[in-house]
């Protein structure tokens, strides 16, 4: 199986690539900074169209879109500048999108599978208040991964979008409450079990419906 996941660098990311290609799976990884296969910046155009150049007619079984930025963590209600949600929004949106249009190719000759990461910060049933920019762009980007399971299923492509868990990362901190290798074990079980059958799904990394 050919996956390729953005974002590799570190975090859940770099655990699932390892992951994978102890499986025997056929990996190609993307990060910004050049310590992947491929450089990819997810805001850039340019960046993407390299990537579809680089892969051509590959065929790709799945698309992980786990690059994220998570910028506003330490606003106050006072704070939350416009070029902060910009940014925020270029990489947890429109990364996504920019990632899915690029490959869509080579996912139609797979048939086959998008993961998004989102979280549990997206869902409309939870809401304690702050991380406003997080909380807009994972919802921007459920509802992306919503929309697009009905356009692409009948390329034979599954979409799928998860809740992978507060995870000890730079991004969930030290109080977070599962490793890495928790969320990547239980986020591949998920991802394997994606179909047609149950496309749009928003789950938990251990595989709970989560609300929207």
């Amino acid at each position: 199986m050919h996956v390729v996941i953005t974002g590799v660098n570190r975090g859940i990311g770099r655990t699932l690539t390892d992951a994978y290609r102890a499986r025997g799976d056929t990996i190609t990884g993307t990060a910004r900074d050049g310590s992947a296969q491929l450089v990819l910046d997810v805001t850039d155009p340019s960046q993407h169209s390299d990537m579809a150049a680089r892969l051509r007619d590959q065929p790709v079984d799945l698309l992980i879109c786990n690059a994220g930025v998570y910028l506003d963590k330490e606003q106050d209600i006072d704070g939350y500048p416009a070029d902060m949600w910009a940014q925020s929004f270029a990489v947890n949106v429109t990364g996504v999108f920019l990632s899915v249009q690029a490959l869509l190719p080579n996912l139609r000759v797979a048939q086959g599978k998008i993961a998004i990461l989102s979280s549990q910060m997206a869902s409309h049933t939870r809401a304690p208040g702050g991380s406003y920019i997080y909380r807009a762009s994972k919802a921007a980007a459920l509802n992306l991964g919503r929309n697009l399971a009905t356009d692409l299923r009948d390329d034979g492509i599954a979409v799928g979008i998860y809740h992978p868990g507060w995870v000890l990362t730079e991004m969930g901190g030290p109080a977070a409450e599962i490793t890495t290798d928790q969320a990547a074990e239980g986020l591949i079980e998920r991802f394997d079990a994606l179909s047609l059958e149950t496309t749009g799904c928003f789950e938990t990394w251990n595989g709970f419906p989560h609300a929207y």
